[in-house]
């Protein structure tokens, strides 16, 4: 009855989400680290390419918060020690790419900063909701770089909030700081609060939660999987890359 009830179309978008990183890692590696383009990951389309994976792992993940409640603060915990082990694994085998509070901290940290706030994000209007938070998030997008705004309307963040390391999560990188793989809460806690709201409309909706039972055969499993693979994958694409290039 359970898997009859599981959400498995929400399951594919997160398998092609991680089968989209998977691929983009790769030709990172092959690019970058192996040297054979350089300057690859800074092409528009690539840019482009690698946000809408960033999003998508983002916004599925503050959708999913009303798919297990029970166990958000286990998850929250558990996302938070894999990253934390992604950045012990990295500063010893790539101090140069060394991840400090990337993808899986964030969304571990979301979770956790969003349990206290439930309550009071239940009392908004899941569309009002959505649109404000999607504005804030625009309007903090360049909080890691030092400003704040969109457009013309751009204003400089004072300097004093850029000296401390520690508040490198909350969005204050310090002029040293350095991350092969970079989320602070400000801005992308804001477009995890748009998955939320997403989730909280899509509860409303009958017609879509029958939609969203569909299974789409290999994406919906591997979607089930998305932390082993998530884990894995990059040791394996790095061994692959040995094997065909050596060192």
């Amino acid at each position: 009855m359970a898997e009859n009830r599981r959400y498995r179309l929400i399951d594919a978008l997160r398998g092609l989400a991680l089968l989209n990183m998977v691929a983009y890692h790769f030709l990172f590696d092959v690019n970058v680290i192996f040297g054979k383009a350089p300057s690859w990951y800074l092409r528009p389309d690539v840019r482009i390419w690698q946000q809408a994976i960033c999003w998508s792992f983002i916004l599925i993940a503050g959708f999913s918060f009303h798919l297990g409640r029970r166990h958000n603060l286990r998850r929250g915990l558990f996302l938070n020690a894999c990253g934390l082990l992604i950045t012990a694994v990295t500063l010893i085998a790539a101090p140069s790419e060394a991840v400090r509070f990337g993808i899986l901290n964030f969304m571990g940290c979301a979770i956790l900063l969003t349990i206290p706030l439930e309550n009071a994000l239940q009392r908004l209007r899941p569309e009002a909701g959505l649109v404000v938070s999607f504005l804030v998030f625009l309007l903090l997008r360049n909080v890691p770089g030092g400003s704040v705004g969109v457009g013309p309307w751009v204003w400089k963040l004072p300097e004093s909030l850029y000296r401390f390391r520690v508040l490198a999560p909350l969005g204050f990188p310090d002029p040293l700081f350095r991350s092969g793989d970079y989320f602070p809460l400000l801005p992308w806690y804001f477009l995890f609060l748009c998955g939320w709201f997403l989730g909280k409309l899509f509860r409303r909706h009958e017609s879509w939660q029958r939609i969203a039972r569909v299974k789409i055969p290999i994406l919906s499993a591997i979607g089930r999987k998305t932390i082993w693979i998530y884990m894995l994958h990059q040791p394996v694409l790095m061994g692959i890359c040995l094997l065909i290039y050596g060192r």
